[in-house]
This record gives C-alpha cells, sequence and structure tokens, in this order.
C-alpha cells in the first residue's frame, strides 16, 4: 500500500520549464520529509531538494534560484517547479519519502520509481 507515484517528467528545451509532483499514498501518521533526487547517466545519485517537517527545505547549490520545492501536506504530496532548466538537468527524478505509519513504528523510507527528464535543443 506505501508508495510513491511521480509525473510531469518530459522532454524540454533549454531555458523552459517542467514541474514534477509525487503522491504518497497507504498508512501514514507524519511525514518527517519529502523531497527529490536525480540521478544523471553514469552519475550518482544525489539530492535536489527536500522539504522538512516544520517547513525548512534544503536544495542543492547547483539548482539554487531555479528549483522551488512545495508540500501540501492535506493532500500529502509534493511539488518541484523546475525553471530555467539546463542540460546538466537532465536525469531520472526520484521522489523520496520519510514518514512514520504509527505511533509504535520507526520512521518508513520510500523511493519513487522515478521519472525522466531530458534537457535538449
Amino acid at each position: 500500500q506505501e508508495q510513491l507515484v511521480e509525473s510531469g517528467g518530459g522532454l524540454v528545451q533549454p531555458g523552459e520549464s517542467l514541474e514534477l509532483s509525487c503522491a504518497a499514498s497507504g498508512d501514514i501518521f507524519s511525514i518527517v520529509s519529502m523531497g527529490w533526487y536525480r540521478q544523471g547517466a553514469g552519475q550518482q545519485r544525489e539530492m535536489v531538494a527536500v522539504a522538512m517537517s516544520g517547513g525548512s527545505t534544503k536544495i542543492a547549490g547547483s539548482v539554487k534560484g531555479r528549483f522551488t520545492i512545495k508540500r501540501d501536506y492535506a493532500q500529502k504530496t509534493v511539488t518541484l517547479q523546475m525553471n530555467n532548466l539546463v542540460s546538466e538537468d537532465t536525469g531520472v527524478y526520484y521522489c523520496h519519502e520519510d514518514r512514520v505509519t504509527s505511533l509504535t513504528d520507526r520512521n518508513l523510507t520510500l523511493w519513487g520509481q522515478g521519472t525522466l527528464v531530458t534537457v535538449s535543443s
């Protein structure tokens, strides 16, 4: 039941924008953090942006000023608005979540299956 489903990837030209979304389902008592990682061809997976409980965020220096992350606490979703895309942003983007399923459970880490973003002219 517990899963993350991403959407919004695609092919765009440099300078254009995309919005990724991720929807969480299953048993959720609280979401500790929710965000996005990416992996380019031949690269290690890296953090892009994460929204923490309480409203604070972390964002990678390579995308700061261009990407914005937003959580919807009621709908249990997170979106990543990506503006001024460059070729270096190309990769598979994965939604990530740390959640608590009940008061008696420890944190559960979930990954989405990934959505491909290609930035090319």
